[in-house]
């Protein structure tokens, strides 16, 4: 007679099957990456936000020392050529038109009005600019000439 190995039961054949949570892991998987891929989403839109209002902050502050480049070329000339500095008579102007060109190279589409009273020394200036898609940006200032 002739004697019978046993076979080794494998340890996946004596569980017994849970039909109705098969492919419950990969579910919790997906929404995981969905999850994780809405707060990627919400960083690379902080980052753009950061940067338009970074970029919006250096058009301002290059504004500002414009300003006061002009109102030191105004102060270092001589009294009688006030009245150069205008919108009208700033182009002619030597002094004047190089400022103006620097105000068109550091700021995007940037303008300048320049309004002088010769009767009391004051000049006025504003610069405008446009950053991108928005509406125009304006940085105001005026000094009085101290004889």
């Amino acid at each position: 007679m002739k004697q019978q190995i046993p076979t080794p039961v494998r340890q996946w054949q004596r569980l017994p099957r849970l039909g109705g949570q098969s492919g419950i892991a990969l579910i919790e998987v997906l929404i995981a990456v969905l999850i994780f891929a809405f707060g990627v989403l919400g960083l690379v839109g902080l980052q753009a936000s950061m940067t338009q209002a970074q970029t919006g902050s250096k058009f301002r502050a290059d504004a500002a020392v414009l300003a006061a480049d002009l109102f030191g070329l105004v102060q270092t000339d001589n009294f009688a050529n006030l009245g150069s500095y205008t919108t009208a008579g700033c182009p002619g102007y030597a002094r004047c038109a190089d400022w103006l060109r620097k105000v068109a190279a550091n700021l995007p589409g940037g303008q300048a009005t320049l309004t002088t009273t010769a009767a009391s020394g004051t000049v006025a200036l504003v610069i405008s600019w446009q950053q991108g898609g928005q509406e125009r940006n304006s940085y105001s200032s005026s000094i009085q000439w101290q004889q």
